[in-house]
């Protein structure tokens, strides 16, 4: 009896080893993902990108369309209705399509550039994402050859107390042979 306790403590021990192994395993594994998803790389903008992020959040607001759609309007009142002195801009309006394609040749690459950082951000969030599933990916692993190992453990014990039973019944039916035949 005392073999066997001996025996079960071992292997609940050897077990306990393994578990610990697998769990040594996993924070191994599962530190550099964490310190990348608690470290993430701080953005360092420089002057030119703040000012594309703030031109291109404004240019693609209702605030600059309106405000443009209003500014337009009373120019081209006023220099309809203004006295020929006071025009400035008189009526094909050439001087109000030259600060419009003005307008818009410098807004498109200021509007690009910011959409080109917000590409980069997004890819960071991509990559972040990957790393969150790869950790995901790695718990599941880890949990599969914890539940391995107690599946291997249980029928380990299962097949050492069935051998235990089949040993006594062996004596049993030893004994009832020798009183039988007696």
């Amino acid at each position: 009896m005392d073999k066997d306790i001996k025996k079960m403590m071992q292997s609940e021990a050897e077990q306990v080893k393994k578990l610990q192994s697998i769990v040594e395993t996993a924070i191994s594994e599962e530190k550099l993902i964490v310190e990348n998803l608690l470290n993430p790389p701080k953005d360092l903008l420089t002057r030119g990108q703040k000012i594309s992020d703030k031109v291109a959040r404004f240019g693609g607001s209702w605030a600059f369309i309106i405000s443009f759609f209003i500014v337009l309007i009373v120019w081209i009142i006023y220099n309809t209705n203004a006295a020929k002195q006071n025009e400035f801009d008189p009526y094909p309006f050439i001087l109000m399509n030259l600060i419009l394609s003005c307008i818009a040749a410098l807004q498109a690459p200021i509007i690009m550039m910011s959409q080109n950082r917000q590409e980069e951000k997004d890819r960071q969030r991509s990559e972040n994402d990957y790393l969150i599933n790869l950790k995901a990916e790695l718990e599941l692993r880890n949990l599969h050859q914890k539940i391995d190992l107690l599946q291997e453990e249980q029928i380990k014990t299962l097949f050492e107390s069935q051998a235990k039973q089949l040993e006594i019944l062996k004596l049993i039916q030893q004994k009832l042979e020798k009183n039988f035949y007696k």
